[in-house]
């Protein structure tokens, strides 16, 4: 094995590690996002939405950016309302994305 590649093979392990020590944040309270009357007017029946969200130190989120959204612009608006209202268990401020699916059954 050449000095080179143990180098890189430490360096992964060492990333490996940090990533391990900043477990995702956890949930306390999840609020759903409702699903819009303006979707399903349009015959639209699913989708989804990824989400990142600034979380303070508190456990509140301060702010939502869509980052992905499948069809564009059609749920961000309930996506943004419903996650501003998660709480998070206090720790340091960071930021989390998640992606939530719309599935209509009506």
């Amino acid at each position: 094995m050449s000095i080179l590649r143990s180098i890189t093979l430490a360096a992964a392990g060492l990333m490996l590690a940090a990533a391990a020590a900043h477990a995702a944040p956890k949930v306390v309270k999840k609020v759903p996002p409702e699903f819009p009357a303006e979707a399903a007017k349009k015959g639209i029946s699913t989708g989804s939405v990824k989400a990142k969200l600034i979380i303070e130190a508190d456990g509140k989120v301060s702010d939502v950016e869509i980052v992905e959204a499948e069809p564009k612009r059609v749920f961000d608006r309930a996506v943004k309302a419903a996650l501003m209202e998660w709480k998070f268990e206090p720790g340091e401020k960071a930021s989390h994305e998640v992606k939530l699916v719309f599935k209509n059954e009506d």
